[in-house]
């Protein structure tokens, strides 16, 4: 009989413990919680909730897009450094002045996987930047107080090839994602002969990936840029799914006159919305057709949905 009731009183001991504990232990933040619970991102999704740090959207992106070592690929890579910046100051200056009630964040969009002619070693038609001219891209980024973004052209890869080797960039706060579906070759024919594809499956996968990054290192949301200039180049766009760890820019970079950019516009963006809008300006194709123009700031400003990340080539 004594010893039961020592058993008993040595359990009833522990439970009081145990209950100190959890009494007196630091609760999650409603922020941790979310980014440790999916299923708790989810929902806040679904009713428009924002994560601490999220930039879209109170501020606009305006970007200059290239590759720093190719000088026909964009206006990145086209000028020297300082030449460059002052250009894209220029522009950020110009869409302030438009729009002057939207805060803006100047960016660099630089293509780290780029879509090749030739199949490569592995047979892939792609090919990473080098370490050094990545992180290269990403010092101008600090130093000019720019957001930077990695773009993807995966070839006859995939994006679940591709984007581990660029997580350990993506670690850093400034840099974010973009996906280029036209150079996504699933037929298996070489890049640059037809247009290719991502599906919903391949953007979840980008958009997990992110989300991952985020709850493991502890970092505001990231943007994720999907290129779109054909209805046929996104399939099941409706199947894509939101999380506020990870920005989803839907990014129509057609070229032409502003009414077929508008047009386009229309189709793919407004028909087919997923979370945020994008656009790109030609510097150079935008101008191919007669009697064509740059739109400016003030009538991209104008088209619904706003378009929150405008990219520059």
């Amino acid at each position: 009989m004594l010893l039961t009731l020592l058993l008993g009183a040595c359990q009833e001991a522990r439970r009081d413990d145990a209950a100190r504990v959890k009494t007196t232990a630091r609760r999650p933040t409603r922020a941790e919680l979310l980014r440790q619970d999916s299923l708790r991102v989810d929902s806040v999704a679904r009713v428009g909730g924002q994560l601490p740090g999220a930039i879209l959207p109170e501020q606009r992106i305006v970007a200059f897009y290239g590759s720093a070592t190719h000088k026909t690929m964009g206006v990145l890579g086209q000028y020297p450094k300082d030449e460059m910046l002052r250009r894209l100051d220029q522009q950020v200056q110009a869409w302030r002045r438009a729009d002057p009630a939207q805060p803006i964040r100047p960016a660099l969009h630089m293509v780290a996987v780029i879509a090749q002619r030739d199949a490569g070693p592995d047979g892939k038609y792609r090919e990473l930047q080098p370490d050094s001219v990545i992180r290269r891209m990403i010092r101008w980024g600090h130093a000019h107080q720019c957001l930077v973004f990695l773009d993807v052209q995966v070839g006859l890869s995939n994006l679940q090839a591709e984007l581990p080797r660029l997580a350990p960039y993506l670690q850093d706060s400034i840099v974010h994602l973009g996906i280029d579906p036209e150079f996504s070759m699933k037929s298996g024919r070489r890049p640059g002969t037809e247009v290719g594809e991502f599906d919903a499956a391949d953007i979840n996968y980008a958009r997990q990936f992110l989300a991952r990054l985020v709850s493991r290192h502890r970092l505001p949301p990231k943007v994720l840029v999907v290129h779109r200039f054909r209805q046929d180049m996104i399939t099941n766009y409706r199947k894509i799914k939101l999380d506020p760890r990870v920005q989803v820019v839907m990014h129509m970079d057609g070229w032409g006159t502003p009414g077929v950019k508008r047009s386009s516009y229309r189709k793919y963006i407004r028909a087919e919305p997923v979370q945020y809008a994008g656009i790109k300006i030609f510097f150079k194709n935008d101008l191919k057709m007669d009697k064509s123009r740059l739109m400016t700031p003030r009538e991209v400003a104008a088209l619904r949905p706003d378009p929150l990340y405008i990219q520059y080539q």
